[in-house]
């Protein structure tokens, strides 16, 4: 059944989707990216939805080019999870408590730490239950040094930076407490670079339109830098930067739920597992088809063989761990989620509180005005987008949420 393609584009576009299950706006985005140049080749996952500038659910294949918008302003945005040793039968019948404790180790939507995470000490207590603390152990003072090398821009941003690291931000970030098909509990967050990355990508999409070889294009938004000039050197130092930024900021913020969760269960000893981590708005340097290229994955992870990944869906549905199969036809990719189905705009029009009281039933979570734009109505059916991608990754876990923290 699948992939399909998507006919009238210069760059061969495969797609996980079929072509009148995608809104007009996002088929148009597609063809125009495989109009550029530079494009080798375009993958669509089944999440596929409307973005800016570039798709939602989009991986692009350049040739000595990046575009900035086909990463997004969320630089770095991705998922991370850990199994633990709690069952079901562990968990308390009322989790507000465990929620609490969690909101008020990670700040929420707008909000930063009071102070910069201290991360030695924190580091021995996540060590104590057994859990993976080489992402907290390794490279702190290097990484922190180069921020004087970022743009300009946000130099005066570094205080703010160290702040809202192991913080969680608002959207469709989430931490959630998940039970797995065994009825084992699980930690899943997703979150990215936070008001640091978005502020790099914006200052460098706004470089890059600016650019005389970006003139014609058919949506400037696409602007792309080339390969051997100091704008594309300046992008991808501070892109590195960002993406790293994200991961750190995901794996402290593990970190702070792992001791939420301890402190929860204070009689015990909590034991978690390796974490699992991925990255799904970002850039990496691949070969396709046997061939060096820049592949930007936007709303898309890496699925290479043997590859674990992480899929939410809504926070009333379902979320999987999966395992990639390095389906070459993919580029190695897979869906990053269930993907919108919905404008935020949209759903706030359709749906009232009641309707999301009904649909997050049996979920801790928020239930109120500010969050309804995150309704699992809002978004594609998480099971539909996983069958469509059987030839991409096998399920190794299915997780269902008890407990979800939004900003």
């Amino acid at each position: 059944m699948f992939p399909v393609e998507l006919h009238g584009t210069r760059a061969r576009t495969l797609m996980w989707a079929q072509e009148q299950a995608i809104e007009p706006e996002a088929l148009r985005q597609l063809r125009n990216i495989a109009a550029l140049q530079w494009v080798h080749g375009v993958r669509v996952m089944p999440d596929v939805h409307l973005g800016k500038g570039a798709t939602v659910g989009s991986v692009i294949a350049m040739r000595d080019a990046v575009s900035p918008a086909a990463v997004g302003v969320d630089i770095g945005c991705g998922m991370e999870s850990v199994k633990t040793d709690l069952t079901a039968a562990d968990l308390p019948d009322n989790l507000r408590g465990l929620r609490s404790r969690i909101e008020r180790a990670v700040p929420v939507g707008f909000h930063a730490h009071d102070r910069a995470v201290d991360v030695d000490r924190l580091r021995p207590r996540v060590a104590a239950s057994g859990a993976n603390t080489a992402t907290l152990s390794a490279g702190w003072a290097r990484f922190w040094s180069s921020f004087g090398e970022l743009h300009d821009g946000v130099q005066t941003r570094e205080s703010k930076a160290h702040k809202q690291m192991g913080s969680l931000g608002g959207g469709n970030h989430f931490i959630e407490l998940c039970l797995d098909q065994d009825d084992a509990v699980w930690i899943l967050l997703h979150s990215g670079s936070r008001n640091i990355g978005k502020e790099l990508a914006e200052r460098h999409m706004a470089i890059a339109r600016a650019l005389p070889h970006n003139t014609g294009l058919p949506d400037r938004d696409l602007a792309v830098f080339l390969a051997g000039t100091a704008e594309m050197a300046a992008y991808r130092r501070d892109l590195t930067w960002a993406q790293e930024y994200a991961a750190r900021n995901r794996a402290v913020m593990l970190a702070l739920v792992c001791c939420a969760v301890q402190d929860e269960f204070a009689e015990r000893t909590v034991r978690f597992d390796r974490p699992i981590s991925c990255h799904h708005n970002y850039v990496s340097e691949e070969l396709i088809d046997e061939t060096p290229m820049l592949v930007t994955r936007k709303g898309a992870v890496r699925a290479g063989a043997g590859d674990l990944a992480l899929i939410p869906g809504s926070m009333g549905t379902r979320s999987y761990v999966v395992r990639g199969k390095g389906n070459p036809d993919s580029f190695q990719s897979a869906s990053h989620g269930a993907g919108r189905r919905m404008s935020r705009s949209a759903a706030k029009r359709q749906y009232t509180v009641a309707d999301l009281v009904t649909q997050t039933e049996g979920v801790e979570s928020r239930k109120d005005a500010g969050v309804v734009d995150e309704i699992p109505a809002a978004y594609k059916n998480i099971d539909d987008v996983i069958a469509a991608q059987q030839d991409l990754v096998d399920v190794v876990a299915t997780l269902r949420q008890v407990l979800c923290v939004k900003g």
